[in-house]
């Protein structure tokens, strides 16, 4: 990655015409290819970019290639980059007048975004206050083997009766089905039977709760915040 701070300007032609005037701004050159310009404000999102596939050029003053019109960064720029997409051919053109700072680093390959409020995260903390979804709930335990698989948590009511606790991040009809299939099976066991289902989730689909409603199992909806003790619902106006 190339990190250069410069002044500049910027004219982007193509499927549309932008024109950034001369001014301070990060250049952020990727090893995808990608070319972003950000400024010190406007939060996360660039004032202009151009994506990969594109080819990069770079002139400094004086070159032939660079000899077309200036624009308003006048007689006083260094360098041009001219950045075309390979595809659509859009062009991005960067004339830098003066460079603060330009240093490159190689980053390697990203292991990837791991999301905090994961399947794991919420069951354990389901887990750690079973007493959420009602007074005397206690916890039998996570994970509870079965021949098709693990149901998230095997719980008893305040009455002592067997519920099975299906756990996702976003509630689709899958995995309702899936604990569709782990009730029928819990069910055959005459030790646990008879045993209801409860499918929470951070948030459910309209479809899953009129499927989930058509099986007899109950939804919940979790408040991550509120399970991690971050957020007191009861404290709040609205």
């Amino acid at each position: 990655m190339r990190l250069v701070v410069a002044r500049c300007s910027v004219d982007y032609t193509g499927r549309l015409t932008a024109h950034l005037p001369l001014a301070p701004r990060l250049l952020i050159v990727k090893a995808d290819g990608s070319v972003l310009v950000h400024s010190d404000g406007g939060s996360y999102k660039p004032l202009n970019w151009m994506t990969p596939p594109c080819t990069l050029t770079t002139s400094r003053r004086g070159d032939e290639e660079a000899g077309e019109d200036a624009g308003d960064a006048g007689d006083d720029w260094i360098e041009q980059w001219d950045v075309v997409h390979d595809k659509t051919g859009d062009k991005l053109r960067v004339r830098l007048v003066e460079v603060f700072e330009d240093s490159s680093h190689e980053l390697g390959v990203d292991p990837g975004l791991q999301k905090d409020g994961v399947e794991a995260h919420l069951q354990a903390l389901l887990a750690e206050n079973i007493d959420t979804l009602g007074e005397g709930w206690s916890l039998v335990r996570r994970e509870y083997f079965t021949a098709i698989g693990p149901v998230d948590i095997l719980a008893r009511d305040d009455s002592g009766g067997s519920v099975a606790i299906e756990i996702k991040r976003r509630g689709e009809i899958d995995g309702v089905e899936q604990l569709t299939r782990y009730l029928d099976l819990l069910n055959r066991d005459p030790l646990l039977a008879p045993v209801r289902g409860i499918f929470a989730a951070q948030a459910i689909k309209p479809q899953a709760r009129v499927l989930a409603a058509d099986r007899g199992i109950d939804c919940v909806t979790l408040d991550y915040d509120a399970l991690r003790g971050i957020d007191d619902a009861e404290s709040r106006l609205f």
